[in-house]
């Protein structure tokens, strides 16, 4: 199994824009982030608490990013 960088939900939030994705809406903790080309997923901001790596994989597939080209961004 590999390693994902354990991170903040603001910390990936700013790793995805330096990517090009943009926070379209806020629902309640949840941050919704859409790329130009139509790529989206959802971004969990809880206060005090890392993104899973399950969770933070499945982010990861839905942007269409490896975490090579994540960890180049943070």
């Amino acid at each position: 199994m590999s390693n994902y960088p354990s991170m903040t939900g603001s910390r990936l939030i700013r790793a995805l824009r330096k990517l090009g994705f943009e926070v379209i809406r806020i629902k309640g903790s949840h941050h919704f982030l859409q790329h130009k080309d139509g790529r989206c997923t959802v971004v969990p901001l809880h206060r005090g608490e890392s993104i899973g790596r399950g969770l933070l994989a499945q982010i990861l597939q839905d942007c269409d990013i490896t975490k090579e080209e994540l960890q180049k961004k943070i």
